[in-house]
C-alpha cells in the first residue's frame, strides 16, 4: 500500500516488476495513462516478455499529467533530469492514453526529443461494440502495442529486428482472430476478459 501512495504522490514511476530493461537503456518504453490503456499496457508487456525476451521494454504508469510538462509551465511538471529517468534521453516512447492523443501532445511541448514520443488514443473510432474491440478501432489494444513496439525497438535492437516481421504478422493473424470471433459471439475472448498478470 504504501509503494502505491508513493507512486501516486509522484505522479508517475516505472514499474520494475513489468518491465525487462533491468534498470538499463530499453529498446522502447510503454506508458500506461488510465485504468484500461494501463492494462493494456501490462498485457502488451507480458507477452513480449514471454515472446520476445531480447525486447528490452521499460513500463511506466502515469496518474498525474501534469508531470509531463516542464516544470516551468507547471508546478507538477518534471524538470528535464526526472523526466529523463522516467523515459530515457531517447529511446522510443509508446503513450497508451485514454484521452484524446493531442492532450498529451500538448503537454510534452517543449520536451528534448519529443518527436521520439508516439500517442496512441481514443480516436472517435467505434460504435457498440465490446471493449476490446473498442481498444482494437483505436489502437489501443495490446496487439497494436506490441507491433508498435516491435518495430520501433527494431531500429534499436539488431536482435529484434530479426524477428520482427515474423512476430508482427504473428500478431496480426492473432488479432484478426480476435476479431472475427468478437463479430460471431458480440463479446471478448474468455483470454482477453480475464487476463490476468502472469
Amino acid at each position: 500500500m504504501e509503494d502505491a501512495i508513493a507512486h501516486c504522490r509522484a505522479g508517475a514511476s516505472v514499474w520494475q516488476w513489468a518491465s525487462t530493461d533491468d534498470g538499463v537503456n530499453p529498446d522502447v518504453v510503454l506508458v500506461g495513462i488510465g485504468d484500461n490503456p494501463t492494462l493494456e499496457v501490462m498485457a502488451a508487456a507480458n507477452i513480449l516478455r514471454k515472446e520476445m525476451p531480447e525486447l528490452r521494454v521499460r513500463v511506466v504508469n502515469v496518474t498525474d499529467l501534469f508531470i509531463l510538462e516542464k516544470e516551468t509551465a507547471h508546478p507538477h511538471g518534471l524538470d528535464d533530469d526526472m523526466f529523463e529517468a522516467l523515459f530515457t534521453l531517447d529511446a522510443p516512447v509508446i503513450i497508451n492514453f485514454h484521452g484524446y492523443p493531442s492532450a498529451v501532445k500538448q503537454l510534452l511541448f517543449g520536451r528534448h526529443h519529443n518527436q521520439r514520443f508516439h500517442i496512441n488514443g481514443y480516436q472517435e473510432e467505434g460504435t457498440t461494440t465490446t471493449p476490446f474491440d473498442m481498444n482494437v478501432r483505436n489502437g489501443t489494444d495490446r496487439y497494436h502495442l506490441m507491433m508498435q513496439a516491435i518495430r520501433l525497438a527494431s531500429v534499436r535492437n539488431p536482435r529484434v529486428a530479426v524477428r520482427a516481421s515474423e512476430r508482427v504478422h504473428h500478431y496480426e493473424y492473432v488479432l484478426a482472430d480476435f476479431r472475427r470471433y468478437i463479430r460471431e459471439n458480440g463479446v471478448d475472448p474468455e483470454e482477453i476478459s480475464n487476463w490476468q498478470w502472469s
